[in-house]
Parts: C-alpha cells; sequence; structure tokens
C-alpha cells in the first residue's frame, strides 16, 4: 500500500549573503556565517520525512501580484554582485513541479487571491543558496512563488492560510529572507541593542497564537526599531507567508545567531 506522505511544518529561513555558504568570507571574517550554514546543514533531519515537494517564498523575487513559477527545470539566477567568480557556477538542478505550481495557483486564487504564473522563472539566490546547502541532492522538486508587490503583510498571512493544506500532502513550505536585513547596519556599534530588540519583539509574535498573532505581525511596524531592522521589508514579508501557513499554534524559534553584529532568528511553525 502507498505510505501517507508525513505531514510537513512552514519554516522561515535566513538565507545569509549573496553565496555566503560557498566562499571563504564575505562581508566580514571567514566564520560569519559558519552557525548558519550548520543549521542549514543539519535542517533536513529535523523534518518528519524527506518533502515531497518545496514550496519557497523568497525575499528576492516580487511582482505585480503573486506569481508562481510554473518552470519544469528552472535555471539558477545568480542575483549577486562583485562575489567570486566561481560563485557564478553554483550548480543546483532541482527539478520544477509544474502540476502542483498549478494547484499553488488555485489554492491562491480560491481565496481571493490574484495570481499569475510565470513560465521560465528559475531559482534565485533565495531560494538556491540556503537549500543547496540544506538539500545538497537536489532531489526534492522546488515551486518558487513570489512576493506581491504591495509587500502587505496581511495579504502574505492569508496566501500562506492558503497554502497550509498542502503540508498535509508533505509540502514543505519555506519563507527564505532575513529577520534584519539592514544592510547599512552591520558592524556599527548600535546596531546590535537594536537588532536585539526587534529580534525579541519578533520571537515573542512568532511564539504567539492565532489572532494575536495576526495583529502583531501585521502591525510589525510598531515593533521597537522596525524600520531599522528592515529600512525595506522585502526579507521580512516572507515569514508572514510561513506564519500564515503554520496554523494558529505557536510557532517556535529554531536557531538563533548574531552575524556582523546583528541579530537573526529562524522559525518553524507546526500548528
Amino acid at each position: 500500500m502507498p505510505v501517507e506522505p508525513a505531514r510537513q511544518p512552514a519554516l522561515f529561513l535566513p538565507h545569509g549573503g549573496g553565496p555566503c555558504f560557498f566562499m571563504d568570507w564575505t562581508w566580514g571574517p571567514a566564520d560569519t556565517w559558519q552557525a548558519t550554514q550548520r543549521f542549514l546543514e543539519g535542517l533536513a533531519a529535523t523534518l518528519p520525512a524527506t518533502p515531497q515537494a518545496i514550496v519557497v517564498v523568497s525575499g528576492h523575487w516580487e511582482e505585480r501580484t503573486l506569481t508562481a513559477s510554473a518552470a519544469a527545470a528552472p535555471e539558477l539566477i545568480f542575483d549577486y554582485h562583485g562575489f567570486p567568480e566561481h560563485t557564478y557556477r553554483l550548480t543546483w538542478p532541482a527539478p520544477g513541479w509544474p502540476a502542483l505550481a498549478q494547484r499553488v495557483v488555485e489554492r491562491l486564487e480560491a481565496a481571493g487571491l490574484p495570481t499569475e504564473v510565470s513560465a521560465t522563472r528559475g531559482y534565485d539566490h533565495g531560494v538556491f543558496v540556503p537549500l543547496k546547502v540544506a538539500f545538497p541532492e537536489a532531489q526534492i522538486p522546488v515551486v518558487t512563488l513570489s512576493l506581491a508587490a504591495s509587500l502587505d503583510p496581511a495579504l502574505h498571512l492569508a496566501a500562506g492560510r492558503a497554502l497550509a493544506a498542502l503540508r498535509e500532502e508533505g509540502v514543505l513550505i519555506v519563507g527564505s529572507g532575513m529577520s534584519f536585513h539592514n544592510l547599512r547596519g552591520y558592524f556599527r556599534p548600535e546596531t546590535r541593542e537594536r537588532a536585539q530588540a526587534f529580534d525579541a519583539w519578533l520571537t515573542t509574535a512568532v511564539e504567539s497564537t492565532g489572532r494575536q498573532r495576526e495583529l502583531l505581525l501585521t502591525g510589525w511596524r510598531n515593533a521597537p526599531f522596525a524600520a531599522y531592522a528592515h529600512p525595506r521589508e522585502e526579507h521580512l514579508i516572507p515569514l508572514m507567508v510561513a506564519a500564515g501557513a503554520g496554523g494558529d499554534a505557536a510557532g517556535r524559534r529554531i536557531f538563533h545567531d548574531e552575524p556582523m553584529g546583528a541579530a537573526i532568528s529562524a522559525y518553524r511553525f507546526d500548528g
């Protein structure tokens, strides 16, 4: 008899800086991203089973409206600049899954969320950089979903809720971004305290339940040092999709570090 797929969680993962896990240095000492790399390397072992597929929302893809990629063999998009030449020759040939992309679109549209399809969109570095570390075999099909250009947190929470049922079918839902993303703030003396304050608030929000979590996350701009942590919020909004897909139970922090003096966290939702 066929084995029922294991129910997967929804995750929010930090994807580091550029191709940082595949070079000896980036924006600082060589060990800047070692803790994040070790976390990602151990991620698969924390899942209930190998996912049937992964749906990823990256902070590096924005479209007018939510857009799913139906590419069968997505190419890598090297959307970073000024890094060593070998980082533009990385490979990660994970297949797409057009039929799943269509189901993603159908679920979003059934929830009243306008959605489009891209036949050609590949894997930007918010997708392939962390997943190449976490799933180096590149055998699990991946469907990517854009952010909507509005960056409306309520809309992206709703998108996550619309996709939540896919978890029951063994689909891992991943928001790929950074919980702190102020490139001018790294290594500055005032950043540590400000980033810690925002991270503590964000963790409290994630660890809240149901309607309270929704109110906190949609009002994230009221958090301490919110505008400092995210001068522009595209790297935070993938968290909204993960939280929306994560059900009403409390989420939890599963990783924390302070690269370049700025607190970052990863979160998991099993509800």
